[in-house]
């Protein structure tokens, strides 16, 4: 079944003339347990984390290839922050209409204050094919990565370039 989230994320592309590949697939929660599936989807598969400063003022959205680690004392220093956190939850729910397991790129269409900042790792850059949860973790799609930032431009949020 979809959801009203996962709905929106169809919407949005289907708007913008963005093709997309649906994949169904058991409910994950880590890029491990995703691995575990013995799905075979083409493209960049992408660890998404979001986070938040010390003060908790600041929030960011972090796309990363799924195979590397985040130092988020080397991020902050690179995007100028305070220490970084995982944020929690609530923040995350609040800020992006996701849960744990679902986070990515397309709960930008719920952030509506746009005060989510991007931050793409330039490893995935000169991808191909990219892929997401499409705002569940029940789903993966595929779309081109020259869509994404197509995708990425029509959310207005502010979109840093960063190395992992």
């Amino acid at each position: 079944m979809i959801t009203e989230n996962e709905q929106k994320v169809y919407g949005t592309l289907h708007e913008l003339g963005i093709p997309f590949v649906r994949y169904e697939h058991s409910p994950v929660f880590t890029v491990e347990e995703t691995k575990t599936l013995g799905l075979e989807i083409p493209g960049q598969h992408c660890k998404n984390l979001f986070i938040r400063n010390k003060k908790g003022d600041a929030h960011y959205l972090v796309v990363l290839d799924d195979s590397k680690k985040v130092n988020l004392k080397d991020l902050s220093a690179q995007v100028g922050s305070s220490g970084l956190s995982l944020a929690s939850e609530e923040r995350l729910y609040t800020h992006l209409g996701l849960t744990p397991g679902a986070v990515g790129p397309f709960g930008l269409i719920n952030n509506k204050e746009k005060n989510v900042i991007v931050l793409l790792d330039k490893d995935i850059v000169n991808s191909e094919t990219i892929c997401f949860h499409p705002n569940v973790n029940t789903a993966t799609i595929s779309i081109k990565y020259k869509d994404f930032e197509k995708y990425l431009d029509w959310c207005k949020n502010e979109v840093q370039y960063v190395q992992i």
